[in-house]
């Protein structure tokens, strides 16, 4: 893949003496980052999430913060790092994961290497160097201005890559308390554009129970819950509204025993996508107002809106106009963008709290065996972050 010619502009003296500050500093952000991602951390391995979230822990804890673990039973343990500001001024809360969809061992088939301008592994992406910006961010605050000039929360959850069920209320709770919430998930492209909306996100089951019967025997005796299923999956994928930006997708379909028998059950999983909040009652009624085909089949649906959209609201906005003036002083045009995937940034503006995602590392390949980032962009996004807390 091309990477595209930046869009460069003047910088002004001050910003140039912060990229230089961690330009300087790149190459222990990398050793940070290699650090982090050869501490493999898949979400379904607590004590592999927990062994991770304890080096984190210190690494926050040296600068002077205040750690506070929340501990998750099914999951690893969430991390919340409190440091105080010089001002009174509400917090700004700076949120991430440090859970990965790779499994135990993907290290030896998917090394921590530098090639040129990448740096590769597992999470290196999504989010593993967001992590390492975070704490070089704050360690740069400190420098420049001896305490931090507003306080700052550090949130790190371990359940964000599995739909974040055991973080979701501790999030929020903390999004509440603060003036602005900063994600520091992958940046979107190779232009680094930071992500100012996100659709929202649902998921259901369709399961349809029918009768078995013999298919030479007795056919006319049985139900066929694959055939019922078929025309359920008809019926909910022209739900979809591409002018709505919503989208239903049937991702996984399942049923059956025997060629020879009509199978009596059959379920389909369904992804749901939507950009708007005002349409999540709607696709929802819809979907629990499905009735069967075939009276002798029952239906039963499952699920729902996990993860509300992060629109683009006038807070969301303005914070991404300071980001604009940010990197324009630091020499570059920062674009904008709006994805289809959710994050933990949904949860917060969903609550009506400015937020801002996509401000991690700027790279390609996340959650595939090609998963990198640019090591020469890393001292920009670490000057756009430091930027914007003290901005908000």
């Amino acid at each position: 893949m091309a990477i595209p010619k930046r869009i460069l502009v003047k910088s002004t003296p001050e910003a140039q003496r912060r990229l230089s500050y961690f330009t300087e500093r790149r190459d222990q952000v990398v050793s940070t980052i290699r650090e982090l991602v050869e501490i493999e951390s898949p979400s379904d391995n607590k004590t592999a999430v927990d062994r991770l979230s304890e080096v984190v822990a210190a690494k926050f804890a040296a600068l002077g913060g205040a750690v506070k673990i929340h501990p998750a039973a099914d999951f690893g343990n969430h991390l919340q790092v409190d440091f105080a500001g010089k001002s009174d001024a509400k917090p700004v809360l700076l949120l991430g994961h440090y859970d990965t969809v790779y499994p135990l061992g993907t290290l030896a088939t998917m090394p921590c290497r530098i090639a040129d301008d990448k740096l590769t592994g597992p999470g290196v992406l999504d989010m593993k160097s967001g992590i390492a910006l975070m704490v070089y961010s704050i360690a740069a605050l400190k420098d420049w201005h001896g305490e931090l000039p507003r306080p700052v929360t550090v949130l790190l959850v371990s359940d964000e890559e599995v739909g974040s069920d055991s973080s979701r209320a501790l999030t929020e709770a903390l999004a509440r308390k603060v003036a602005a919430v900063l994600v520091l998930e992958p940046s979107y492209g190779f232009e680094g554009a930071v992500k100012t909306a996100r659709k929202g996100v649902g998921e259901y089951q369709v399961k349809i129970t029918g009768k078995a019967s013999h298919a030479g025997l007795d056919f006319q005796k049985g139900a066929n819950a694959i055939v019922e299923l078929a025309r359920q999956i008809e019926k909910v994928t022209g739900f979809t509204d591409l002018k709505k930006g919503l989208t239903v997708n049937v991702g996984i379909v399942s049923g059956g025993s025997r060629t020879n028998v009509v199978p009596a059950e059959a379920t389909a999983q369904v992804d749901v996508r939507i950009a708007r909040l005002k349409d999540a009652a709607g696709i929802d009624k819809k979907m629990r107002a499905l009735r069967p085909f075939n009276r002798k089949c029952k239906l039963e649906v499952t699920g729902g809106i996990n993860r509300p959209p992060m629109e683009r609201t006038a807070g969301v906005a303005e914070l991404y106009v300071k980001a604009v003036a940010i990197a324009r002083d630091l020499g570059w045009k920062l674009g904008e963008a709006a994805v289809g995937g959710g994050s933990d940034g949904n949860f917060t503006a969903g609550l009506g709290i400015p937020t801002l995602d996509g401000l991690g590392a700027v790279g390609d390949g996340a959650h595939a065996a090609h998963e990198h980032i640019l090591i020469s962009e890393l001292p920009r996004r670490a000057a756009l972050v430091t930027g914007l807390i003290e901005a908000v």
